[in-house]
């Protein structure tokens, strides 16, 4: 009877969404969900692939049930009784970039899809949503989670099992901060102090740029030794494949800048057991290139002249949501006419409320035609920004305004 008791007070506490508190219906514990994504561009799926625990939450506290930015996905966790939504989560993924290459119209494919939520202390349903380039929803997939589930494998718990790391920034506030974890990849053991100097070299650039420099006390940031067989990254085009520890290679969608890992569960499982949400993942190598997915990671060569202003923008991308702002062409678009980007720093003009209509009205900013790709029907705010080129030293106002929102809506 007794627990009966604690059950229904567990289930009441969940069903107003708006009175809802962090404690009210989540352990201070992460609950890991793994996901395949497969198929072509006709036609996609989502399927379960594991469950994992990982020892504390350290994502937001408040806000649970809104998303700061759409995102191409999200997930959905309800109480599973009440049928309330208690968190949502949006994100982007490497799948549904390759869905616009020429690869998806001949060949089906999967790729592996890694994502975080608070630890739920009742059974609760999660719907997971894929979206296309015009914000419909393409596939998604709904499944029942008990936390009690015998299961759900536990990871992180013992310490000699969890990757060494390093504290370079301790936030004012651990529980109301942005937890960012730097991971090393083609660094041998003989070379983690190197690692550990471009972790540094890292953050300081990015604490040069604002807003991060006026709310530097907002983040907590690790670096993750994560140990790899051999020196460097995997460079298809020249036959060079390395033994790293996340297999990490440039050429994805036979881009040859384009350097990326497909081991998002080798990922997690390095990170297992220490603080992190946002994860920047640093390549010994001196062949310039890198990549930033939303709210998945930012991974960037560290070895030339534009490392310090490549990881800066890859994190504009995998932590700010930012969209590119350059143009290659008009062939094989992401941005159409009648859809208003998500990425807070782009506009087609279809739905431009909310973004930097109070900076064009205060003549701070302007609408510039050419981004997301695009020479034509994409629009930015300014001239140039860091999200534009590697020579510009600065976010443009426009990021900066939406930069800060996403910190504030993280940390208050």
């Amino acid at each position: 009877m007794k627990k009966l008791l604690i059950f229904s007070i567990l289930l009441l506490s969940c069903i107003s969404t708006r009175a809802q508190k962090f404690d009210d219906c989540f352990e201070d514990r992460t609950l890991r969900l793994d996901y395949i994504f497969a198929g072509d561009v006709n036609q996609q799926q989502i399927y379960i692939d594991e469950l994992v625990s990982l020892p504390h939450w350290y994502g937001r506290r408040e806000r649970l049930s809104e998303v700061p930015l759409t995102g191409n996905g999200q997930i959905i966790v309800k109480a599973k009784d009440s049928g309330d939504v208690i968190y949502r989560h949006s994100f982007s993924s490497l799948f549904q970039e390759w869905l616009a290459t020429d690869e998806a119209k001949h060949v089906q494919k999967s790729f592996e899809n890694v994502f975080l939520i608070p630890y739920p202390k009742t059974p609760v349903e999660i719907t997971i949503e894929i979206y296309d380039y015009h914000g419909k929803t393409v596939s998604s997939m709904r499944h029942t989670v008990d936390p009690n589930d015998i299961l759900i494998r536990k990871a992180g718990e013992k310490p000699e099992a969890v990757t060494p790391f390093e504290t370079l920034q301790q936030a004012a506030d651990t529980n109301h901060c942005i937890h960012i974890a730097y991971v090393a990849e083609g660094y041998t053991a003989d070379e983690m102090e190197h690692f550990l100097n471009d972790c540094k070299k890292a953050s300081e650039s990015l604490f040069r740029h604002e807003p991060f420099k006026a709310m530097q006390d907002r983040f907590n940031i690790v670096a993750v030794k994560s140990v790899s067989e051999e020196s460097g990254t995997s460079e298809p085009s020249k036959g060079i494949w390395k033994n790293t520890a996340l297999a990490s290679h440039f050429d994805t969608f036979y881009s040859d800048r384009y350097l990326t890992t497909l081991h998002l569960k080798r990922l997690h499982d390095i990170l297992a057991g220490t603080p992190y949400e946002h994860i920047i993942i640093l390549v010994n190598t001196d062949h310039y290139g890198g990549g930033g997915i939303y709210n998945s990671y930012n991974l960037c060569y560290t070895g030339g002249k534009h490392f310090l202003p490549v990881v800066v923008h890859e994190f504009g991308h995998s932590f700010g949501g930012l969209g590119d702002e350059y143009a290659y062409g008009n062939d094989d678009p992401m941005y159409f006419a009648d859809t208003e980007p998500w990425e807070p720093n782009l506009t087609t003009k279809a739905h431009f409320v909310g973004k930097w209509e109070d900076l064009v009205k205060e003549g701070k900013a302007d609408l510039i035609e050419g981004g997301g790709y695009l020479t034509n029907g994409v629009w930015r705010g300014f001239e140039n920004c860091r999200m534009r080129t590697n020579e510009e030293p600065e976010f443009c106002l426009v990021c900066q305004q939406a930069l800060t929102r996403l910190i504030k809506f993280y940390t208050e």
